[in-house]
């Protein structure tokens, strides 16, 4: 099959990106504690102003920063505090969104309190779960973009939903699934959750909504990505959607018993 070297002129850049990140993340979960959750803190409060600044274009700079500061601290305020502090802290975007023309509160009100609610997750999977399960985690979301990236890219086929998202397939959609099944297959004995395959599929599943949920915000806003933060892949919203709600299904799994932490914190 003869592929367009044009369909991955983005490579070079989405690469290097993503190293640094890989390097800079993986550094920051490897030390845990107060390092990881000023990173997820710092993160969401940056996803936080890419939305803002996407439903609210014509909003002053400062109060964007302002809003997007004071959501964001949700993260570091709760971590460790528990289920029901942690609950109150994403319902901060939810007060903040009053603010906000109407337009634009029940989008930063349900999906910026996911964020917040998914940072939180992350930390707590890395305080109480253990750095093995953030890395299969982070393991499921890469493999599947991998995987999909690649098959859409070569493969083509129907849309997955192209109102919404025009460049995502099913090809590319079902790669993803097979990507987290893989990565599954491969934690299932360390974690010692014999079906992690079909669990990682779920996250996966996760993932790829929070893909598309991030497409319609750009659709809406009438723009390609969420900032220029990441040469190759845009901003963090545009980078870390997926991860984020692929970590709020994790969050849940855990509420239901499906994972649990693992001995000695590794």
């Amino acid at each position: 099959m003869n592929v367009p070297a044009g369909r991955f002129a983005d490579l070079g850049p989405r690469v290097a990106s993503a190293l640094v990140l890989a390097l800079v993340g993986g550094g920051l979960v490897w030390a845990g504690g107060a390092w990881f959750v000023g990173f997820v803190a710092l993160a969401v409060t940056l996803m936080l102003w890419e939305m803002l600044r996407m439903l609210v274009p014509g909003a002053a700079r400062g109060a964007v920063v302002a809003l997007a500061v004071l959501a964001g601290n949700g993260v570091a305020l709760t971590a460790g505090q528990g289920p029901w502090i942690v609950v109150a802290g994403a319902l901060v975007p939810v007060v903040l969104a009053l603010v906000l023309p109407r337009g634009a509160r029940l989008w930063f009100a349900v999906y910026g309190a996911a964020l917040v609610l998914a940072g939180s997750a992350l930390v707590e999977l890395r305080a109480d779960f253990g750095m093995i399960w953030v890395l299969w985690l982070v393991l499921v979301v890469v493999a599947s973009d991998i995987a999909g990236y690649f098959a859409g890219k070569t493969l083509g086929g129907p849309k997955l939903w192209p109102r919404v998202s025009p460049k995502k397939t099913w090809s590319g959609t079902a790669a993803g699934w097979l990507g987290a099944v893989v990565v599954g297959a491969v934690f299932a004995g360390p974690l010692g959750v014999g079906a992690l395959a079909a669990v990682s599929v779920l996250v996966s599943m996760a993932g790829q909504a929070g893909d598309i949920v991030e497409s319609a915000l750009k659709r809406r806003a009438g723009v390609k990505d969420s900032s220029n933060l990441l040469p190759g892949h845009g901003g963090f919203l545009d980078r870390f959607d997926a991860m984020m709600t692929a970590a709020l299904m994790v969050f849940l799994l855990g509420r239901l018993g499906v994972i649990a932490p693992v001995a000695g914190g590794w």
